[in-house]
């Protein structure tokens, strides 16, 4: 029995449905780490957590995103052979990779904490987390596969087991370490993500398994074909994968020394260490998850977005790669206005409320108006990566690294963790700007301009709205800090949304586009 293609639409909708899920499981992870660890305990963990990306980024080679890519191709064609040559031969190399470089990882510990961690302590919780290199390379390989076939399920259900089984670790986990010392608990904490991982590539495999439970075993037998044409698949696939290894290598260097820059850049300012780890935990662990939660409706888009426009780029149907591109501008301008409108809006009781800590509530306000970019940055980004410009996406990527590291140094060291937030947010902008210029020199940008005035509208009208129910709530009703937070955000959206269906803006994309770049 195999897997059922999806839509573009529904593949969409199911990894909305199921982000919404996963980002509010995350988010109370979040608040649970919050309230038992601290701001210094999260520090420890954003700390710790940054070397992992180097070495995920080292044992996939980017093969997932070509995996996503050439299995959608070769669905196009009926090339069944092709897919599990590129299934097997990425299994093969990442399998291999992640063993090799697990192993080196916690025998090279010791060194690698001397060099990296800006705070000693984090290192029990970078041993921890180490274990989960092979479980994410082979899930990512797997999570490949599934998107080039268009069927967005596994990957949905998977993302919502992990999180509930990494929460309920966590509880148990983080309760019973936490009279030996922070530096344990938060070891404990990293424990129980590998744990969630685990049991999210457990449910994949078990799909792999059922979805082809019916085939004969000349069908599941993939040695031969492999030994036959290995050579070249592999090729195809780095000749996508390296590119992005490239982008995710410098990206994967920069998040593990950026800890460390960091904390200099504000010992410098006149911070002492212990207060730096505690404010670099504010703004990693408060205020940007805080920034990120919203974006599951355009990371949604973005997933179902590069078979999508690979499957249309394939077919040459130009009318149809720019209907995709279409759909996810408009869903990051709408969704983005009124996201960034109540980050903005509501920073600091946001943050007093989920977090206690209405100090990173100043920082969250500084980057929500940069951050609005987020919303098209990762489609533009799917896009050029179904178009096939995985290099362009590399160049823009270290780029932006360069940029964005040198600002946080040079804000920091005179600004503080403000200059520090000051520079995550011109690196989006750079991110976003670059991205942009490479998909209008690819096939050409085109978007209606009326959106953005409509949705302009709708942002300043729940603004008004939203504060007056705010203040009305608060003090007429006299609910409570929470209650009243909820109730003003809830009448905003609402407000929001009615004037969007005013203004027609939620009504079908136009027949003819009004800007075109290139």
């Amino acid at each position: 029995m195999g897997l059922n293609k999806q839509s573009f639409i529904r593949g969409t909708f199911v990894l909305t449905l199921s982000s919404f899920f996963t980002k509010g499981l995350g988010f109370v992870n979040g608040i649970v780490l919050a309230r038992f660890l601290g701001a210094e305990g999260v520090g420890l963990l954003m700390i710790a957590h940054p070397l992992l990306p180097l070495f995920i980024t080292m044992t996939e080679l980017g093969l997932p995103v070509a995996i996503s890519k050439l299995v959608s191709e070769a669905e196009v064609k009926g090339d069944e052979a092709r897919i599990k040559r590129i299934l097997a031969v990425s299994l093969s190399v990442t399998g291999t990779l992640s063993v090799v470089l697990t192993l080196a990882a916690l025998f090279g510990s010791k060194w690698i904490a001397s060099i990296v961690l800006a705070d000693q302590r984090a290192y029990y919780a970078m041993v921890a987390i180490t274990p989960i290199i092979p479980i994410i390379a082979m899930s990512a390989v797997l999570k490949g596969y599934f998107r080039g076939r268009q069927n967005m399920n596994p990957l949905a259900l998977s993302d919502i087991l992990e999180n509930v089984a990494q929460i309920i670790v966590i509880i148990g986990v983080v309760n019973m370490l936490l009279p030996y010392g922070i530096a344990y608990a938060a070891a404990g904490a990293m424990g129980a993500s590998v744990i969630g991982e685990g049991v999210g590539l457990l449910y994949l495999f078990s799909v792999f398994k059922w979805a082809n439970r019916g085939k004969s075993k000349e069908q599941r037998r993939f040695v031969p074909s492999v030994r036959l044409k290995g050579d070249r698949t592999l090729r195809d696939l780095l000749r996508i994968g390296l590119p992005m290894t490239g982008s995710g290598f410098i990206h994967s260097i920069y998040h593990a020394f950026l800890p460390l820059v960091i904390t200099k850049s504000l010992v410098l300012a006149g911070v002492g260490v212990e207060m730096a780890t505690k404010q670099f935990g504010m703004l990693a662990g408060y205020a940007i998850p805080l920034l990120f939660l919203p974006g599951f409706f355009t990371q949604s888009l973005s997933t179902a977005l590069i078979p999508a426009i690979s499957e249309a780029s394939a077919e040459g149907d130009t009318r149809l790669m720019h209907s995709r591109m279409d759909m996810a501008m408009r869903t990051g301008l709408l969704v983005g206005v009124p996201c960034t409108v109540i980050l903005y809006m509501w920073a600091v009781p946001l943050t007093t409320v989920v977090y206690h800590s209405p100090e990173a509530g100043v920082l969250l306000q500084l980057l929500a108006p940069l951050f609005f970019l987020h919303y098209f940055e990762a489609p533009l980004k799917a896009i050029l990566l179904g178009l096939g410009k995985a290099s362009t996406v590399m160049w823009n990527h270290i780029m932006t690294n360069i940029f964005e590291i040198s600002l946080i140094f040079v804000l920091g060291s005179n600004l503080g963790i403000r200059g520090v937030a000051l520079g995550f947010g011109l690196g989006i902008l750079m991110l976003t700007v670059l991205n942009f210029y490479a998909v209008a020199g690819s096939i050409g940008f085109y978007f209606d301009f009326r959106m953005v005035i409509k949705a302009g509208i709708g942002g300043i009208v729940m603004t008004v709205t939203g504060l007056a129910a705010h203040r009305f709530l608060e003090q007429h009703v006299q609910l409570g800090a929470t209650a009243a937070l909820l109730g003003a955000i809830l009448v905003s959206l609402l407000v929001y949304t009615i004037t969007l269906q005013a203004t027609r803006a939620l009504r079908s994309r136009p027949k003819a586009p009004t800007i075109p770049v290139s």
